[in-house]
């Protein structure tokens, strides 16, 4: 078999059914550089129970390919799943990014929980924050990183080689785009989100943070541009703004909570972490009453 051009991103997908989460590794070549994007903690909600046999499987991928981690990718802070980016920093020594909008978010998150003194919320939790138009290489790929907010303040799309990882800006086809309701949400910023990845080469491929497919289908890790105009429930037929921000708010009103969404922020803030031991060795999480989703 002949190997991939330079610009061609070898794609392995890990997707974790109890979330519906896509992780990915995206590297140039067996035995060269990677990065991994959205890692899974496994997490057993009723005994706050956290493992790791989900990400060792990714872990046991890239040690197989011979490959060498150069960034661990967040696309935003996930409220339905734990990160593991924090064990697959100590794991790999590699470094763990997001977008700058992590900020807003910690500042936002903090107040939430509680959180005192020992947590500062400038980013300093991550090893680099990107900004809009950052770019890096990936061995023989080059990446650059797209602002994409709307669902979250932090949300960043990262383009490498001929992959685009959107995080949770669009959805499969059928199931349409990101909520908006989360704080620093904004279906406007969205709408103008999702048309810069729209507006992306023909040729780019769509990597999917997420994908709920039920009993219809098999998970889909990908999807193209042609797809997402054509097919998305949210956007076909050339959906203009003012009916996008209607429909998104209309729609979010009726949404669940993510049933992970607290212990998934107290960690992913952190950068993957959770919070240090008490004296007794054992770390706590925090449940506020009262302080998210909507009134009953």
């Amino acid at each position: 078999m002949s190997q991939p051009q330079p610009s061609s991103t070898l794609v392995e997908p890990f997707y974790d059914k109890d979330t519906g989460t896509f992780s990915y590794v995206a590297y140039d070549q067996v035995g060269g550089m990677a990065v991994i994007i959205d890692p899974v903690l496994d997490y057993e909600p009723a005994g706050a129970r956290i493992s790791t046999a989900s990400v060792d499987a990714l872990l046991e991928f890239v040690r197989g390919k011979l490959l060498t981690v150069a960034w661990i990718l967040e696309t935003h802070a996930h409220a339905d799943h734990l990160s593991a980016a924090g064990y697959l920093a100590d794991q790999l020594q590699a470094p763990v990014a997001i977008g700058r909008g992590i900020v807003q978010v910690q500042q936002h998150f903090k107040t939430v929980f509680g959180l005192g003194d020992e947590f500062i919320a400038d980013g300093s939790q991550f090893d680099r924050l990107f900004d809009d138009g950052d770019t890096f290489n990936v061995g023989a790929l080059s990446a650059r990183v797209i602002a994409t907010p709307g669902h979250t303040d932090d949300s960043l799309t990262y383009v490498i080689g001929d992959a685009a990882f959107v995080g949770d800006t669009i959805f499969a086809s059928d199931t349409g785009t990101a909520r908006c309701d989360f704080p620093g949400g904004d279906a406007h910023r969205l709408y103008a989100s999702i048309q810069r990845i729209l507006s992306l080469p023909a040729d780019i491929r769509i990597c999917l943070c997420h994908d709920y497919p039920g009993n219809r289908r098999e998970a889909q890790a990908q999807t193209t541009i042609d797809e997402q105009r054509q097919n998305n429930v949210h956007l076909k037929g050339g959906t203009d703004e003012a009916a996008f921000v209607q429909m998104r708010q209309q729609r979010d009103a009726t949404l669940p909570v993510p049933k992970l969404i607290l212990p998934a922020l107290q960690v992913n803030i952190r950068g993957g972490r959770l919070p240090e031991a008490d004296a007794n060795g054992v770390r706590y999480l925090r449940l506020p009453s009262d302080q998210i989703g909507k009134p009953q």
